[in-house]
């Protein structure tokens, strides 16, 4: 409570870096993987310096003069500041490992970044899907509360030992909030989806006009009136299939939370693994339910049919497309260390210098996990706009091989990187094997 001016004030910060660095992604694409790398690794340096600096500091700080509650807080803000500095540590050389390994493939980021700040461009509202996503969800959530309030005392008032009024719900009632939890997932789920549907629509517009001059007006409004007219069934079935994966997984970590330390090993790593295959497989589903969303824009097919169509895609260019897409969103999580990092430092600085507070450490990381839900807000945006260009590319490279009558949509940038892919595989056939890490056109049979 003492801090919170300074929390606000770092996360209003968090908010304008991830607003800078979405227009960052806009204008200098081309140099924002290298932007991004470097600023990354000299955040995680600096970040890691100034934790080591800060606790070598407090170590070497007279404890003569103190209180011994005041020793107590020291040793555990030192004990603190080791765990911190020993992560930050640990992290930053398991990052220099990571960048070591993917530098080879940056020539495919700065393409893929390339197009997408292209996107941006055209479609400047884009940046700003977020909020109204989060807006609808604050008042569902509103709205959810308010019914769950009413639903509590729906019963019969009764005085209980105490002295207080106690509302007893009896017959179908009491499992009525049940049906309460399954709504809030579902329609939680129901609202990001139609975030997804509105990005791949408007995406999925812009990939396959030839002339961008003709786009729509505003191809985002274009998109939810398609959405609202033909796509709701679609979306609420793709979300109530990640519901039907999310509540047993929820149930499965509330019974492992109530049962830790009782049972015995074997039932906790059943537990576990089931609470793991069940994580997994939301993700897979998550993945598959968007790339659904733009088949079915393309194709204006039905969840089902959208699904198999983007499925049998996803697996015959799971080497060539999953590539590019892992190396994409790699680099937005980079974007998100860099806005963690950077407000995380400055909340060091702040907060350190702050002399009234005796443990700083709490608000710190409220402060760096919501720099980091705000920079995941703000990228994921990003991050879909990826995702439905690279399945563009793949359903255009498979139905288009650049000759008369069939030509390709994609952006001249794509078009180069699949020419010089052509040249690469030319040269390989005559001299070797081709590198198997570089991006192959994908061409129907004649």
């Amino acid at each position: 409570m003492t801090s919170k001016e300074i929390i606000l004030g770092l996360c209003l910060l968090s908010l304008v870096l991830s607003m800078i660095l979405m227009v960052i992604i806009r204008y200098i694409s081309r140099v924002l993987v290298w932007i991004l790398t470097i600023l990354v690794i000299l955040g995680s340096l600096g970040g890691t310096g100034v934790l080591w600096w800060l606790y070598a500091k407090q170590r070497r700080s007279p404890k003569e003069t103190v209180t011994p509650e005041q020793l107590q807080i020291a040793e555990d803000n030192l004990r603190a500041l080791l765990i911190y500095a020993i992560s930050a540590t640990v992290f930053t050389v398991i990052l220099f490992l990571i960048m070591l390994v993917m530098r080879k493939r940056v020539a495919l980021t700065i393409a893929l970044f390339h197009v997408a700040g292209k996107v941006f461009i055209h479609l400047p509202l884009l940046v700003f899907q977020p909020f109204w996503t989060f807006f609808a969800l604050v008042l569902f959530w509103v709205y959810w509360i308010m019914t769950l309030l009413f639903l509590g005392t729906t019963g019969s008032p009764v005085q209980n030992e105490q002295g207080f009024v106690e509302f007893k719900i009896s017959g179908p009632l009491q499992y009525m909030w049940w049906y309460h939890v399954v709504g809030l997932i579902w329609i939680s789920e129901f609202i990001l989806a139609c975030q997804q549907m509105t990005v791949a629509g408007a995406v999925v517009t812009y990939y396959f006009t030839r002339d961008k001059r003709n786009l729509p007006f505003t191809p985002i409004l274009a998109s939810v009136n398609r959405l609202i007219r033909y796509h709701l069934g679609t979306v609420a079935k793709g979300s109530f299939i990640i519901t039907l994966v999310k509540i047993p997984r929820m149930i499965l970590m509330y019974i492992h939370s109530q049962l830790k330390g009782k049972e015995n090993a074997c039932a906790r790593c059943v537990l576990k693994s089931c609470i793991c295959c069940l994580w997994c497989l939301e993700k897979c589903l998550n993945y598959l339910n968007q790339n659904a969303y733009t088949a079915t824009a393309i194709n204006s097919t039905n969840f089902c049919t959208s699904a198999k169509d983007a499925f049998v895609i996803l697996v015959e260019n799971a080497l060539r497309v999953a590539t590019i897409n892992t190396v994409g969103d790699f680099m937005l999580f980079l974007g998100k260390v860099l806005i963690v990092c950077s407000t995380g430092l400055a909340g060091i600085m702040l907060l350190d210098y702050q002399q009234d507070y005796t443990v700083w450490v709490l608000p710190l990381i409220i402060v760096c996990l919501f720099a980091f839900l705000v920079a995941h807000c703000f990228l994921s945006i990003y991050e879909m706009v990826v995702d439905v260009l690279f399945l563009c590319f793949a359903i255009d490279t498979k139905y288009n091989d650049g000759s008369p009558g069939r030509e390709f949509y994609m952006d001249k940038v794509l078009m180069e990187f699949v020419e010089n892919s052509r040249k690469a595989m030319k040269e390989a056939g005559k001299g070797g094997v081709a590198d198997s890490r570089e991006l192959k056109p994908m061409l129907k049979k004649r």
